[in-house]
């Protein structure tokens, strides 16, 4: 099992690709990344939200556990993060991740979530965002593994 991350938004910049190849090739299954980018609406506002959102719906299956990464979403540590992820692997559901577009997305497919998680309070560029869900995808993995990468 692998855990799927679904982005709105253009390839990784260069910058962003070193950094998420670099905590890529640390993942060890189940940490096994798949990126899936989906191109942005040329819509606005509340069109683009509504289009994005029923692609990402799209790519969701019936059995996945899906955290929408968002703002509003409830803030986790390391630790924690780690723990959520282990019980979905135990109970074999599928993980998805989910980064929505500039415009966020519908109500639809917040209910959809298992989870919102906030990486802060403050709000990232989406490239940057890649980058740090990333980091910590290795870091609970090590913490997983009981590894020192992680110091608490």
């Amino acid at each position: 099992m692998s855990i799927k991350i679904l982005s709105i938004g253009k390839k990784h910049e260069d910058w962003v690709a070193d950094g998420i190849d670099r905590y890529s090739k640390r993942l060890k299954k189940p940490f096994d990344l798949k990126w899936q980018l989906l191109p942005h609406s040329s819509r606005q506002h509340e069109a683009a939200r509504a289009e994005e959102s029923e692609r990402l719906l799209a790519k969701i299956d019936a059995r996945d556990h899906v955290i929408l990464l968002d703002e509003r979403g409830t803030m986790l540590t390391s630790p924690k993060l780690s723990k959520h992820l282990q019980d979905c692997f135990v109970q074999s559901k599928p993980v998805v991740l989910v980064i929505g577009g500039a415009y966020g997305v519908t109500e639809e497919l917040r209910e959809r979530a298992n989870l919102q998680w906030s990486l802060s309070e403050l709000v990232f560029p989406h490239q940057l965002v890649r980058l740090v869900l990333t980091e910590q995808l290795y870091r609970a993995q090590d913490i997983a593994a009981g590894g020192s990468y992680h110091h608490s």
